[in-house]
């Protein structure tokens, strides 16, 4: 049989597998994905996890910032054709919960039938921004621990991780946001994400503070240094995801092969580095179609 490069892990399978690996004393790096070559080649590269960054999609998808703007339609399916192309364990952005408890219920159900193994659910008030912004609001830390008591309680699979990010430093200092995670992890909470620490010192009290495994948000150019992978297991740190590095790159290959073809009305003699043709066209499954293609030769009405 053809096969098309799809997942052969069940979605209960992946989930299983991400919670056995999220554990204190060990760090688990999960890159950014944000469109579907991103998820492709991230895929086939043996990380224990990828990270849906909702930054990145939203910016490939509909070409906006991450400000509320995109809706729960628009990323479940980004869910779902992420997890369809990918046999990684997930991790994805669930923004809000994109409203009140009942969207919170609607939002886990469908993040997890479309194939997440972890949703992250953030207690900014809508509409959100990204964390490394300023003029970020939250909601009363009430309002997010009933979230996440519907989003432990909605899910079917106990290994389906729910990740409570709070963004209260930034505005409201280390303190507060200190006590929101820990009444976060009371609520049931399996993560805690403490967004944008302003330094190693810090990040080092957050270690010490905490029994559950914790989030590091390594974002290139953000508010939180970015530390090495032996540093941020020192620290204490379970899982650290890094969702801008790779757009970022992106962004910038893109621009220079730009740069040549508008200069120069080619890109011949271009010293940007490109992925070999015939590499990028099995990657996205051109050698299936030639199998398939073979298989049912003459099998179609000629006109």
């Amino acid at each position: 049989m053809i096969k098309q490069g799809i997942s052969n892990l069940s979605g209960n399978e992946r989930r299983a597998l991400l919670r056995s690996r999220i554990r204190r004393g060990h760090l688990t790096v999960a890159p950014g994905v944000f469109e579907m070559i991103s998820a492709k080649i991230a895929d086939t590269m043996g990380f224990e996890a990828l990270y849906m960054t909702g930054y990145g999609t939203v910016a490939s998808y509909l070409g906006l910032p991450d400000a509320g703007l995109a809706s729960y339609t628009d990323m479940v399916n980004r869910v779902a054709q992420f997890a369809t192309i990918t046999q990684t364990p997930m991790i994805c952005d669930g923004d809000t919960g994109y409203g009140g408890l009942l969207n919170v219920m609607h939002t886990v159900r469908g993040y997890e039938a479309a194939g997440a193994c972890a949703i992250q659910i953030e207690d900014q008030q809508f509409p959100k921004k990204c964390g490394h912004m300023l003029g970020r609001r939250v909601v009363p830390a009430e309002d997010m621990v009933a979230k996440i008591r519907v989003a432990v309680e909605t899910r079917n699979d106990p290994n389906f991780l729910i990740i409570a990010r709070t963004d209260a430093r930034t505005t409201h200092g280390l303190d507060e946001a200190m006590r929101r995670a820990e009444v976060y992890a009371r609520a049931g909470a399996d993560l805690l994400f403490i967004e944008s620490p302003e330094s190693v010192e810090e990040m080092r009290t957050l270690g010490r503070a905490f029994d559950l495994p914790l989030v590091a948000n390594m974002v290139d150019g953000g508010r939180t240094p970015v530390l090495s992978a032996a540093d941020l297991t020192d620290i204490g740190y379970s899982l650290a995801i890094f969702p801008a590095s790779a757009f970022l790159a992106a962004g910038a290959a893109m621009r220079s092969v730009y740069d040549k073809l508008k200069a120069d009305g080619s890109t011949a003699g271009m010293t940007q580095p490109l992925y070999p043709f015939p590499e990028f066209s099995q990657m996205m499954g051109f050698d299936w179609v030639a199998a398939f293609d073979k298989d049912h030769a003459g099998q179609e009405s000629q006109s």
